[in-house]
């Protein structure tokens, strides 16, 4: 295998790989997006018991999944910087891998049992019987899909780390025609298909991440490059230390995600207590900030890659290139969105609501405020997740999660906590409360990426 091309002349040739690299991930996760969508425009044709039960059901499988992708993820940090050190590396990335799709198995089943006490949480929280019911029902056949997803994660990291990131995009693209077909057979009975109703949409996902599984292993069977590390062969042969290694990269993404995921639905719920139109046009403004932020997150994504690399090769100047290279792409990407929020709000809204409709006023009218605090602070939501990125490339995850989880939960919901409850500013408060939360984030994980060679991040330790 040839090594990955490592900016060796300069800036622009590190652009151009960080661009290569950053926008298949991108597109990945867009069309990830793209794929709950699909699930959420068939559900609701079924009512809206329905739609209510299965959101609930995947506000606790999704943070789960999403959460365990982090710790999986951290094959690609690891992979990178072995393929860095001594390319092909064809030993240690097979191991790597073969080490992280136990480890999506061995958290994957813990993570299944944590999604099947969605029941008693929603007992505890005083929700309606019919809807604990449909989503105990839905849930129940949703949790099968939380295994093959980590592995397809695995997979996604590996095809990506050997730069063939096209194949996640494509991948995924495939996914989400395969979850349209299988959303409209199996919840009304189409193509000979059995009628299950919201059943069917849990089947759905199933069918799709095996499928997507399928895809991944003929792909990565067909492809020379990637079929020459045999990465599924002699999978049961443990390698202890590998598996301990990643697992202790991996565990604070895992960590860094929750409390991430957490701010964002405790301000829902503090919307939630202000009023049911501040909680709808937050829900909009919000969606907005996520698509937007899909990118960024690509581009931390192949940041990770990119710095792991030559952290592998004990190359501190390619670090630097790789990671400020990447922090400049996502920052200006989040400049021209967050131009967008101000420029063009309404158009953008429309996404999701009719902003021209009489009756949408009232929410249009605080979601309008809530984009312009958004734009504010895309710069910094998108320098954080990348600086982030960067620093996983050096395998720098423990204190990153204690930035993280400090200034999400002290300035951010103390501020959002503040603003929202003890001034008039209600909505907007806890807007602000959000910006505060990521502009701390972004200025602390920046300063301490400026700050990596003396803090001694970039020092490689011997091979395993």
């Amino acid at each position: 295998m040839e090594p990955l091309p490592h900016g060796g002349d300069g800036w622009r040739t590190e652009l151009g790989a960080t661009l290569r690299l950053s926008w298949p991930l991108a597109a990945a996760n867009l069309l990830q997006m793209l794929t709950y969508a699909v699930d959420v425009i068939f559900i609701a044709r079924l009512g809206e018991d329905q739609l209510a039960a299965s959101a609930l059901a995947v506000a606790l499988f999704g943070l789960v999944l999403w959460a365990l992708s982090g710790l999986t993820g951290a094959v690609a940090p690891v992979a990178a910087a072995e393929l860095g050190e001594r390319a092909p590396a064809l030993r240690p990335v097979r191991r790597s891998v073969r080490m992280a799709l136990w480890l999506a198995l061995i958290s994957g089943l813990g993570g299944t049992g944590i999604c099947l006490l969605l029941g008693p949480l929603m007992r505890v929280t005083g929700q309606e019987p019919q809807i604990i019911a449909l989503a105990v029902t839905y849930n129940s056949l949703l949790v099968v899909s939380l295994v093959p997803a980590l592995f397809n994660n695995v997979l996604r990291s590996f095809v990506s780390t050997l730069d063939r990131p096209i194949f996640a995009t494509a991948t995924t693209a495939a996914g989400i025609f395969v979850n349209a077909l299988a959303n409209y057979a199996f919840i009304f009975g189409n193509f000979g298909a059995p009628e299950m109703g919201l059943q069917g949409a849990a089947v759905a996902t199933l069918i799709t991440n095996l499928v997507t599984l399928a895809i991944y292993i003929l792909a990565i069977r067909l492809d020379p490059k990637l079929h020459r590390y045999r990465i599924f062969g002699r999978w049961w042969s443990p390698d202890w230390a590998r598996l301990v290694h990643i697992a202790r990269v991996g565990a604070p993404i895992a960590l860094t995600i929750t409390a991430e995921a957490g701010i964002f639905g405790a301000a829902a719920f503090l919307m939630g207590n202000i009023g049911a139109s501040q909680l709808a046009a937050h829900t909009v403004a919000l969606q907005i900030a996520a698509l937007a932020f899909q990118v960024p997150f690509g581009v931390g994504q192949a940041a990770t890659i990119r710095v792991g690399y030559f952290y592998g090769a004990r190359d501190s100047e390619g670090m630097k290139r790789a990671g400020w290279t990447a922090i400049a792409v996502g920052t200006g990407f989040m400049v021209l969105t967050a131009l967008a929020m101000v420029v063009i709000p309404k158009p953008l809204i429309a996404i999701y609501v009719d902003p021209w409709d009489p009756k949408n006023a009232v929410l249009v009218g605080f979601a309008l405020r809530y984009i312009v605090i958004a734009a504010a602070f895309q710069l910094f939501d998108g320098m954080q997740a990348v600086a982030a990125g960067a620093l996983r490339g050096l395998h720098d995850t423990r204190v990153p999660m204690w930035i993280a989880a400090f200034a999400y939960w002290v300035p951010g919901i103390g501020t959002a906590l503040v603003l929202g409850f003890a001034t008039p500013l209600e909505g907007v408060g806890v807007w602000i409360g959000l910006a505060t939360g990521l502009t701390v984030a972004a200025a602390l994980l920046g300063w301490r990426w400026h700050r990596r060679e003396a803090l001694g991040l970039t020092l490689r330790p011997a091979s395993r």
